[in-house]
C-alpha cells in the first residue's frame, strides 16, 4: 500500500539537503539497478520524490485546500495516498465514467468538463449515492437540456451542478490569452445562467470553476519570450483577480456555493492568494512532467520516468531504443516530446523525433549505449504515460516496493 503520511527519508524542506533527484549520476542509475530485472518498457514512481512534490504543492497552496485532479494521475493508489494527506481534499475527474468508478470508493467528486455521455448519466441516475457524490460540469443551458432529455427532474435525483468560468485574459493588444473552454465571461453573464441554473427543477448550483491556463500550464522560465510572458501572466492575474470576485459576488446572491475552484500546478500561489477562493486544483505537479521545468516558482521531483532498451546501433554516433513515441497532447512542438533524461547528452533526431516502434538517439553518451542499455525518459506531462503502460513499480531507495495499477492495468480507458 502507498502511504505518503509517514516520513520516508529526511525531507529537503526541513534539512536543507539536496534531495537526490538533483544529482543526476545517482538518481537514475538507482532506479536502474531496481529495475534490472524487468523487461522495458518499464515505468516507475519514485515514493520519496512523490512525498516531496505532494507536501511541496501544500506549501505553495499556503493552506488552501488542493482538488486532486485526476487526468494528472490515473493511477488509483496515487490518488488514495495523495488524498489521505490533510491539505488535499476531494478529485476533478475528467469523464463522468471515471467519476462513478470512482465514486465507489471517495464521496467528494468534480468533473472538471461537460458530459454528453447518456449511459453513464444513465448510471448516475440509478445510485443516489453516486448522485450524493459527483457534481457535473456546467456552462450552457443545452448542456441542462440534455440532461433532463436523459432524465427529467421527476424521474431522477437531484443532480449537483457547477459552473466552468472562462478565466483567459482578454487583451486589447493581444487578443484571447488563455484555452477555450466556457462562453461565460462576466459577472453579468455568470450569474445569469446561475439564475437560469437555479430555476430549473432537479438541479443544484453547488460550485464555481475557473481555470487560469495561461498562467498554470505555461511556464515563466525559459526561452527568449520568457519576460513577455511574465508580463502577461502579471496582466492577467490582475485582470483575474478582480473579475473573479465580481462574478463570486455575483453568484453569491443567487446560490449558496459548496466550493469555488480556482488555478493549477503551476498558479498555486497566486490561487492562494484569491480570497474569492475556497480551494485550488491540481495534479500535475505530483508526478512532475518535463513541462513544469520551466517555471520560476517551484520545480517538480521526477517522481515518474519510464526507460527502453538500446536494440540496435546504427552509426557509431546513434543508439535506437525499442519504443519511445509517448507524445503529449497539445501543440505539436518539441516540448511535447519525451525527454531522455539517462545517460544525460541524448537528443532525438529531427527527422524522426520520437518513434512509434523505435526512437533513434544521438548525442556524446550514445556512442558509449550497447544493445541491452537502459535509457531512461521523462513524459512531458505526468498523468498520459499512464495510459500506455498497466503498471508503475513504486520504488523506495534501491528497491521496488510495490505495483501501481493504472487505470488502463484495472481494465479501463475513460478517455
Amino acid at each position: 500500500m502507498l502511504d505518503l503520511t509517514a516520513e520516508l527519508s529526511p525531507d529537503p524542506h526541513r534539512t536543507g539537503v539536496s534531495p537526490e533527484w538533483e544529482d543526476p549520476a545517482r538518481y537514475w542509475p538507482r532506479l536502474s539497478a531496481a529495475t534490472a530485472h524487468l523487461p522495458a518498457p518499464v515505468a516507475v514512481i519514485d515514493r520519496d520524490a512523490l512525498r516531496y512534490n505532494a507536501m511541496d504543492m501544500l506549501v505553495r497552496a499556503g493552506g488552501l485546500p488542493i482538488r486532486v485532479a485526476s487526468k494528472s494521475v490515473r493511477v488509483r493508489a496515487v490518488l488514495d495516498a495523495v488524498l489521505a494527506l490533510p491539505g488535499y481534499r476531494g478529485i476533478l475527474a475528467f469523464t463522468l465514467a471515471e467519476a462513478l468508478w470512482l465514486a465507489e470508493t471517495h464521496d467528494d467528486i468534480v468533473i472538471g468538463y461537460p458530459t454528453v455521455d447518456r449511459a453513464a448519466l444513465v448510471r448516475l441516475f440509478a445510485d443516489e449515492q453516486a448522485a450524493r457524490r459527483v457534481t457535473l460540469m456546467v456552462d450552457d443551458p443545452a448542456h441542462l437540456d440534455f440532461i433532463d432529455s436523459v432524465a427529467g427532474a421527476g424521474r431522477r435525483p437531484e443532480i449537483r451542478v457547477a459552473i466552468d468560468v472562462d478565466a483567459s485574459w482578454r487583451s486589447a493588444l493581444l487578443g484571447h490569452i488563455g484555452v477555450r473552454r466556457s462562453a461565460l465571461f462576466s459577472a453579468g453573464e455568470v450569474a445569469a445562467f446561475a439564475r437560469e441554473v437555479a430555476a430549473r427543477p432537479g438541479f443544484r448550483l453547488v460550485g464555481l470553476q475557473m481555470y487560469d491556463a495561461q498562467i498554470a500550464g505555461q511556464g515563466d522560465d525559459a526561452g527568449s519570450d520568457a519576460p513577455l510572458i511574465r508580463l502577461v501572466q502579471a496582466r492577467s492575474r490582475a485582470e483575474l483577480r478582480e473579475r473573479r470576485a465580481a462574478i463570486v459576488s455575483a453568484v453569491a446572491e443567487v446560490a449558496h456555493l459548496d466550493f469555488l475552484n480556482g488555478g493549477g500546478t503551476g498558479s498555486l500561489e497566486f490561487t492562494a492568494s484569491d480570497e474569492s477562493l475556497t480551494e485550488a486544483s491540481a495534479g500535475s505537479g505530483l508526478l512532475g512532467g518535463h513541462l513544469f521545468d520551466g517555471y520560476r516558482s517551484f520545480r517538480p521531483a521526477p517522481a515518474s520516468a519510464f526507460a527502453f532498451d538500446v536494440v540496435r546501433r546504427p552509426a557509431s554516433d546513434i543508439a535506437t531504443v525499442l519504443g519511445g513515441g509517448w507524445i503529449a497532447s497539445g501543440p505539436p512542438v518539441a516540448s511535447r516530446q519525451p525527454r531522455p533524461v539517462w545517460p544525460e547528452g541524448l537528443r532525438t533526431l529531427p527527422r524522426e523525433a520520437a518513434g512509434e516502434v523505435q526512437t533513434p538517439l544521438q548525442g556524446p553518451a550514445a556512442a558509449s549505449l550497447g544493445v541491452g542499455d537502459r535509457v531512461w525518459f521523462r513524459h512531458a506531462k505526468s498523468g498520459e504515460p499512464a495510459e500506455r503502460i498497466d503498471r508503475y513499480q513504486l520504488v523506495s531507495g534501491d528497491e521496488i516496493v510495490d505495483e501501481l495499477p493504472t487505470y488502463r492495468g484495472e481494465g479501463k480507458a475513460f478517455l
